[in-house]
């Protein structure tokens, strides 16, 4: 439950970021809306996992992540732009929190640990809101075909800077497990060429592709890509997750 409580609270911090970032004037507030409908079921979904959890997990913050994505709906509905921005930063600020909170610090874990745990959650609910903000995105505009098509590319630009901050941070961190001779062997060796093979090379590499087709531009074809992309995202954030439980640094 730890891996998918920590999924739920990351893209929550990452899709509430990222929509809080695209322009209220060019896309239509019914994008919000919707999605915060999105973040409201998964916040529900981790509200009920720390009920069931209470010994592993807070009741509070998905609890309140939840009523403000709600809260926030109902902004968005009224078309209250600026207060539904408000209330997307503060969902951010506080799955931030969620995510910290339920991240397991090794009692031993020193300032630079500690850190790098933090950015470990930062940077990759970053990519996976992004990733995925982007291709709810682009699927709005086969709903609303005569939005412009700067608030997705700035998305797409974004979304290539969050996965080479990712990639920097994952191999520090994987320098850190080898300089310590901690480095697992055998199956780790696969699950690491899967973690950034998918989740950092394909994910960059079909961000690439999506900003490029946004030149001819056919969003169709972009939303397809950032359909594939979102899925290399969540396979390697997830294996990323199983994979730092066995070394002192996030990889």
């Amino acid at each position: 439950m730890g891996v998918l409580t920590q999924l739920i609270f990351r893209l929550s911090m990452g899709m509430a970021f990222a929509m809080a970032l695209t322009s209220s004037r060019l896309v239509t507030s019914g994008f919000y809306r919707v999605h915060l409908y999105v973040l409201l079921g998964t916040n529900v979904l981790a509200t009920m996992i720390a009920w069931t959890h209470p010994d592993q997990f807070r009741l509070w913050p998905p609890l309140v992540i939840a009523a403000l994505c709600y809260l926030g709906a109902a902004f968005w509905l009224y078309e209250k732009s600026r207060t539904g921005t408000v209330i997307l930063y503060a969902v951010a600020g506080l799955s931030m929190f969620a995510a910290a909170v339920a991240t397991a610090h090794p009692p031993e874990a020193g300032p630079l640990q500690t850190t790098l745990i933090l950015l470990d959650i930062l940077s990759s609910g970053l990519l996976l809101g992004f990733t995925l903000t982007a291709m709810f995105l682009g699927h709005w505009y086969l709903n609303t075909p005569t939005m412009e098509l700067v608030p997705l590319r700035r998305l797409v630009m974004m979304l290539m800077v969050a996965i080479l901050a990712r990639a920097a941070l994952c191999a520090l961190g994987l320098g850190l497990v080898a300089w310590h001779d901690k480095l697992p062997q055998g199956a780790f060796v696969f699950f690491i060429a899967l973690r950034w093979l998918s989740g950092l090379v394909g994910t960059l590499i079909l961000a690439v592709m999506t900003w490029e087709t946004l030149k001819i531009p056919n969003t169709q074809s972009a939303t397809g890509i950032l359909y594939v992309a979102v899925i290399c995202a969540f396979l390697g954030e997830l294996t990323a997750q199983l994979l730092s439980v066995q070394t002192m640094f996030p990889v």
